[in-house]
């Protein structure tokens, strides 16, 4: 009787590593865009006092969460609607932001994955909130992601703001 409860703790073993492993290996689609729209996140903020060195390596990185034909739509308060298309207007406007501007603080809430059937692209609608230095009151801008699967990576492809009731 003991060899078959040893036996039963080795089958359970096995199972749980395969079901580790297979999560591991092929890793839910939604998951992944939650995960990569958090460190999107953490790239665009900005650090209080961020050195010159940091500020170039981070929008390096976050230009690797994009695609190299990438459109992003933004209506900025007080200004227009801007429209960014492809790493180099990107670049340009990280940059900008981030000599501008000491410190800001981006995060995303109500965060709602859809991925398409084929697997092969995804929505994610999502309020973005931006903490500027000296306001209270945080800038609101619902967006829509559009992301494209490449090779084994997510990209966004589009970015559009959402107009909605003020």
């Amino acid at each position: 009787m003991k060899r078959w409860f040893v036996r039963l703790g080795w089958l359970a073993l096995l199972a749980a590593a395969v079901f580790w492993g297979w999560g591991y290996f092929f890793p839910n689609p939604e998951h992944v865009i939650r995960k990569e729209l958090v460190q999107l996140a953490q790239v665009a903020s900005i650090a209080p006092n961020e050195a010159p060195l940091t500020k170039l390596s981070k929008t390096q990185k976050l230009l690797g969460f994009f695609a190299d034909d990438a459109q992003i739509s933004l209506d900025v308060p007080g200004r227009s609607i801007r429209t960014f298309r492809g790493h180099e207007d990107l670049q340009q406007m990280a940059l900008g932001a981030r000599s501008m501007l000491n410190s800001l603080k981006v995060n995303f809430v109500d965060v709602a994955v859809t991925v398409a059937p084929d697997k092969l692209s995804a929505v994610a609608d999502l309020t973005a909130t931006a903490s500027l230095p000296g306001e209270k009151i945080p800038e609101v801008q619902e967006l829509e992601f559009h992301f494209k699967k490449m090779d084994r990576d997510w990209l966004i492809q589009r970015v559009d703001f959402v107009k909605t009731l003020r």
